[in-house]
C-alpha cells in the first residue's frame, strides 16, 4: 500500500524519546507505509531514535508541553487517555495505532478502518498493577488509594476505547491471550521485525553472561542480582538504566558490572561476545532476546511469555536455550547448571537460525499483506 496514490494513512505512536522495541516496529511500519502522516503524543527523540526514524510527528498532543517528560512520564500517566482523544486523524481512511499504552483509544470514525499493532494492554493498569504501585511506593496510604483510583479508572476507559478498533495484531500469542483476557477480542499473532542482519553471527563466546534491559522492577534483574551474588565464580554484565539502578547497585557483589545504557552498536558488540543472555522477566516478546539468538548466542530465560515463543529449548534436536519455570534465583541458578554442562549443544548457528523467523523482511511483508486485505474487506462492507 506504499505510494501516493490509495487510502489516506495515519500512524499514531504514544512517545518518541528512545529507540526502544515499539519503536523499532514503528520504524517499519513507517517504511511499509512511506505516505502515512505519523502522529505521537509527545516527539522528543534522542539521537539514536532520530538516526532510526528521521521523520518527526505531524501532531502531538499538550504533553509535549509539560516539563521533562523523559524523566516524569510516568506521572503523566492519568491525563494520556484525554491526550490521545485530542489528536484529530479524522481526515484519514485508515488509522493504524502502535500501542503498548493507550495509542488505541485515538478516536476513529466509522468509515475509518483503525487496525492496532498491540504490543501489549497496559501492563500497569492490568495484571502488573500491584507490581507497579509497589515499585512506586503507592501500595499503601492515601496516595495509594489515588492511584489506584486513576488505575481502576484507566482500566475502564481503556475496555471502552478498544471498541474503537476494528482489526487487532498481537506482538505474539502471549499479548494475544491478554487482549482476550483485557478486551474480550480476538488478535492475529504478527511478531515483531528483528534486525536480524544487524545483529551478526559470532561463533566465540566470552566467559560473561549478559543481561539488556530496563531496569524496572518487573523486569526482575534483581534475581540475576540474587543469583550471581551466590556464584562469584561467574561474571554478570548488566547494560541498561532506570529507577531500580541504585537499589540493585547497593545488592550487587564485585562480580555483577553495570554499563548503564549503551547505544545500539555497543549492546551487539556485548551480545556477539557473551557466554548466553539472561532474562527472568516476563516480556511481552522480548526483542532484545531475539537479537542476542541472531548473534549467536543462546538464552536462558523465564518460561512465561514471549521467551517462551523465542527460545527452542530442549527437548528440540537443536535447542538455542534453556528455559527455567519459576522465577526465583533458585531456578536460575539450576538454568545455568543444566546450559553449562554441556554448552556445546547450544550452536551459534542454530540460533541465528531460529531469530531468522522474526527477521524484519518477514514482518514487512506479512503486515502489508494484512492491511491491503483488512482495507479491502473494509470498502466491500462499506460498500454494501
Amino acid at each position: 500500500m506504499s505510494g501516493t496514490a490509495g487510502p489516506r494513512i495515519a500512524v499514531v505512536h504514544e512517545w518518541l524519546l528512545d529507540f526502544a522495541g515499539s519503536e523499532r516496529v514503528l520504524r517499519d511500519i513507517l517504511e511499509i507505509v512511506p505516505q502515512a502522516d505519523l502522529f505521537a503524543l509527545v516527539d522528543q527523540p534522542d539521537e539514536e531514535l532520530m538516526a532510526a526514524i528521521p521523520r518527526r510527528a505531524k501532531a502531538t498532543s499538550f504533553l509535549q508541553r509539560l516539563p521533562r517528560p523523559r524523566r516524569w512520564l510516568r506521572y503523566y500517566v492519568p491525563l494520556m487517555p484525554l491526550a490521545v482523544e485530542q489528536l484529530d486523524v479524522s481526515a484519514y481512511d485508515i488509522v493504524v495505532s502502535s500501542s503498548h499504552a493507550v495509542a488505541k483509544g485515538v478516536i476513529t470514525g466509522p468509515r475509518q478502518l483503525h487496525l492496532s499493532y498491540v504490543h501489549t494492554p497496559m501492563r500497569y493498569a492490568w495484571d502488573l498493577q500491584h507490581e507497579y504501585l509497589r515499585a512506586a511506593g503507592l501500595d499503601r496510604g492515601p496516595m495509594g488509594w489515588g492511584a489506584r483510583l486513576a488505575l481502576h479508572r484507566l482500566r475502564q476507559w481503556d475496555v471502552r476505547s478498544a471498541n474503537g478498533v476494528d482489526v487487532f495484531l498481537a506482538n505474539s500469542a502471549h499479548v494475544a491471550q491478554r487482549i482476550r483476557k483485557a478486551y474480550r477480542r480476538e488478535a492475529e499473532v504478527l511478531y515483531p521485525p528483528v534486525d536480524v542482519s544487524g545483529f551478526p553471527l559470532r561463533d566465540k563466546k566470552e566467559d560473561f553472561y549478559l543481561t539488556v534491559s530496563r531496569l524496572e522492577a518487573y523486569k526482575r534483574v534483581d534475581l540475576l542480582v540474587e543469583a550471581f551474588a551466590r556464584r562469584h565464580d561467574r561474571r554478570l554484565v548488566i547494560i541498561g538504566d532506570g529507577p531500580e539502578l541504585r537499589r540493585l547497585r547497593t545488592k550487587a557483589p564485585p562480580n555483577v558490572e553495570f554499563l548503564g545504557r549503551l547505544p545500539t552498536a555497543g549492546v551487539r558488540e556485548h551480545m556477539q561476545r557473551a557466554r548466553a543472555f539472561l532474562f527472568a522477566g516476563i516480556e511481552d516478546f522480548g526483542i532484545v532476546m531475539a537479537e542476542a539468538q541472531a548473534c549467536g548466542t543462546p538464552v536462558i530465560a523465564f518460561a512465561v511469555g514471549g521467551a517462551a515463543e523465542i527460545v527452542r529449548a530442549e527437548p528440540s534436536p537443536q535447542p538455542t536455550g534453556v528455559l527455567f519455570a519459576e522465577q526465583s534465583a533458585e531456578a536460575l541458578l539450576d538454568a545455568v547448571r543444566r546450559f553449562e554442562l554441556d554448552a556445546a549443544r547450544f550452536a551459534p548457528l542454530s540460533c541465528r537460525e531460529n531469530a531468522l523467523r522474526f527477521d524484519r523482511a518477514r514482518f514487512r511483508r506479512r503486515f502489508e499483506e494484512l492491511l491491503r486485505s483488512h482495507w479491502e474487506r473494509f470498502t466491500s462492507i462499506q460498500v454494501t
